[in-house]
Formats: C-alpha cells, sequence, structure tokens
C-alpha cells in the first residue's frame, strides 16, 4: 500500500508541478514580451514609458506601462507571484518524493562518491541554499552595475556547479540538481527581490512619496535574469528521459552548452520583440551548438573493446542477474512495483525486442541500474554490448 501511495504522489506531484510551471513561465514569457513590446506614441501621457496594443481570443487589449509608477495607485493590482512559488514548492517536494526518499537508488552512485542517505539529501539542501546566498550576493556586489559581466561570472560559477554536481551525485540527479538550483534562483527572485521592492514602491505611494525607481531597477535586472534561465531549467525537467545527455562522461559540458543554446534563443526573441531586427545569426549558432552535441555525445572516453562472441545465453544470465530485479512482470527489488516505463525483460522476445534499449542505457550510458544498485560490472556491460553488436541474436 505505501509504495502505490508514493506512486501516486509522484504522479500528483509532477501533475502539479508541470501546471504550475506551464502557469509561471507563461506569464513570463509575456510579460518579457511586453516590455520588449512597447513603443512610444506621439498622444502617451508623461511618465509613460511605452504602449502596446494586442488582439486575443477575439478581443482588443491596450496597454501601458510607466517609467516608474502612475501619478496615483489604482484601486486594484494584479499580482503575479504565486504562480513562481507554487511551482517551486511542488518541484521541492517532488524532487524530496523520488530523490530523498529514494536516495540509494536515484541520488546516490557509489562510483561518484560513496554517501550515506543523510549526507547526500544534506549536500543537495545546503547547494540550493548557498547557490542563491552566491548569486545575490553577487547581484549586490559592484559586479551586478554590468549585466554582461554579471552574466559572465554567473554563467561560470553556474557551470562549476554542474560538474560540481556530477562529483558528488549520480548522473541523473546532477542534472535534475542543476534544474533546481536555477529554479531555486528564479523562485528566490521573485519572493525575495522582485516582489518585495514592488511592495516598497505601492507602500511609498500609500505614503503620498514618489517611489525609488531603484527598487525597480531591481527587480527588472532579476526579472530578466529569470527569462534567460527559462529554457535551460526546463531542459534539466526533461533531461532525466534522456540518458544520452547526462549518462555521457562529460555531461556537465553537454549542460553547459545548453545553457548558453538557451540564451542564445531567448536572445533572438528578445532582440526582435524590441523591434532591432530579426538577427539569425544567434539561431544558427544555436543550431549549429546542438548538431555539435549530437557528435559529441557519439563519442565516448569510457567506450572499450567488446567481447567477441558473446552469446544470447550469456546476454541473457547478464540481463537475469542485473536487470530483472526490476523489469520484470513483479518486481523483487525494494520499492518499486511495476516495471519502470514498461520494459520487461524476462523471456527472449522481451529482451530482444529492447535490445536498442539495453545498448542505450546499459552499455552506452552506463546510466542503467540506476546507481548501479545491482552492481553490474564492465565485464557485464561488455558482453551485452557485443551480443548487441553481432546483431542480438537469440542464438
Amino acid at each position: 500500500m505505501f509504495d502505490l501511495a508514493m506512486e501516486w504522489l509522484n504522479l500528483v506531484l509532477r501533475w502539479m508541478h508541470l501546471i504550475f510551471g506551464i502557469a509561471w513561465i507563461g506569464s513570463s514569457f509575456f510579460f518579457v514580451w511586453l516590455d520588449n513590446s512597447l513603443r512610444k506614441a506621439p498622444d502617451q501621457q508623461a511618465g509613460v514609458l511605452g504602449q502596446a496594443w494586442l488582439i486575443h481570443g477575439g478581443g482588443f487589449y491596450f496597454t501601458e506601462k510607466y517609467s516608474v509608477a502612475p501619478p496615483q495607485l489604482p484601486a486594484e493590482l494584479h499580482w503575479f507571484k504565486y504562480e513562481a512559488y507554487f511551482t517551486w514548492i511542488s518541484g521541492f517536494f517532488l524532487m524530496g518524493a523520488l530523490y530523498y526518499v529514494s536516495a540509494d537508488l536515484y541520488l546516490i552512485d557509489d562510483k561518484v562518491l560513496a554517501l550515506s542517505q543523510g549526507e547526500a539529501i544534506s549536500f543537495s539542501l545546503i547547494s540550493l541554499v548557498l547557490g542563491w546566498v552566491v548569486y545575490d550576493l553577487l547581484c549586490r556586489s559592484p559586479l551586478g552595475k554590468s549585466d554582461t559581466a554579471l552574466a559572465i561570472v554567473g554563467f561560470a560559477l553556474l557551470v562549476l556547479a554542474t560538474w560540481g554536481y556530477t562529483q558528488i551525485f549520480s548522473a541523473r540527479a546532477a542534472y535534475l540538481h542543476v534544474g533546481a538550483l536555477i529554479g531555486t534562483i528564479m523562485a528566490a527572485n521573485v519572493a525575495m527581490n522582485i516582489i518585495p521592492n514592488q511592495k516598497i514602491a505601492v507602500a511609498q505611494m500609500i505614503a503620498g512619496q514618489a517611489p525609488d525607481p531603484s527598487f525597480g531597477k531591481m527587480a527588472k535586472q532579476r526579472s530578466l535574469h529569470n527569462n534567460y534561465l527559462t529554457l535551460p531549467v526546463l531542459f534539466a525537467m526533461i533531461s532525466n528521459h534522456y540518458p544520452v545527455t547526462y549518462g555521457h562522461p562529460y555531461g556537465w559540458v553537454i549542460l553547459a552548452v545548453v545553457m548558453v543554446i538557451g540564451g542564445l534563443v531567448r536572445h533572438f526573441f528578445n532582440l526582435k520583440n524590441q523591434g532591432r531586427g530579426i538577427r539569425y545569426e544567434f539561431l544558427v549558432v544555436a543550431f549549429l551548438l546542438t548538431v555539435g552535441l549530437v557528435f559529441f555525445t557519439h563519442w565516448d572516453p569510457r567506450r572499450v573493446t567488446l567481447s567477441e562472441g558473446a552469446t544470447f545465453a550469456q546476454a541473457q544470465a547478464v540481463i537475469a542477474a542485473r536487470c530483472t530485479t526490476c523489469h520484470a512482470a513483479r518486481p523483487t527489488f525494494d520499492g518499486i512495483t511495476e516495471a519502470p516505463k514498461g520494459v520487461m525483460l524476462e523471456s527472449p522476445a522481451q529482451i530482444r525486442r529492447f535490445a536498442s534499449l539495453i545498448s542505450q542505457q546499459a552499455v552506452r550510458t552506463e546510466t542503467m541500474p540506476p546507481g548501479n544498485v545491482t552492481e553490474i560490472t564492465t565485464e557485464e556491460r561488455q558482453v551485452l554490448g557485443a551480443w548487441i553488436a553481432a546483431g542480438a541474436s537469440l542464438k
């Protein structure tokens, strides 16, 4: 019953995280687009930065943005904050339900670093808090006065964190933690900078004072950071389905390049919406980097010469010993109630059907078994690879 409840908890949390994430990212993308699409009009009021006309759902909309604030506080203000808060909260509990509860399976890899469950969870929590503190101090330092310098240093530190995670956790968990770190920074930007600064401006207007524009400027900087971090965090969220990325021995390099690709794509759209022309060179570079990643993931320095003459019987013996504890109609591994993704490897027909998947996950990327919990050896992986390379015959 406990395992069934955990499976439903995982599903519900994942669904909630997706819903809240769509709401947050959707509103974020819209407001960035709106900011970039504002245009000055000859008849606009004093203090108005720009205006935009929109059409959607059969109706027309007119929007103005003030340089600092309107002359009078309106009776009703719509705040955009809970989308960010609930996205982070649901994501944190989802990570806990999967990676903390099943730390031995998904979070810890003894080949990377032998940790206890408590140590691994502590590293995880401390890294998220420390990551936000370092980022926030950078933004408040003199470096924060230059968007370019801050972006370069911030990117370098994020890449360093990515590499660091690969030295502590399993490859899959490392990618997940990069996404969690970015998501924490983004949500904390909203909760601890953007919204508080907006509340200061509102409080000043209620008190009959002119709002201090510096608070709005700081909030705008953090909002811009969130805009450029969105695509990398989305990639990290879905990466657990693609071991060809995190399973590579230089997975941290792949994720670093993906961050650059995401930034280039966002920059293309930001410039386009600002009316500064369609700069296709950013998309071209992003495309070339993506193609480069395809070739890079094909190269694997761990790859060794495969054993010759591996038979199906040899491959089946390895699978029976190392894989079917989970990939069976009735798994025997503690906490696994059904074959992951419906992949069962008990009969010869099933094994041959999933031969390419075995090659991808157990041989090429070595991401299965998770955390190598069944202690499959390099020689056994070679047997599987040799059998598959020879045509995956049942003889």
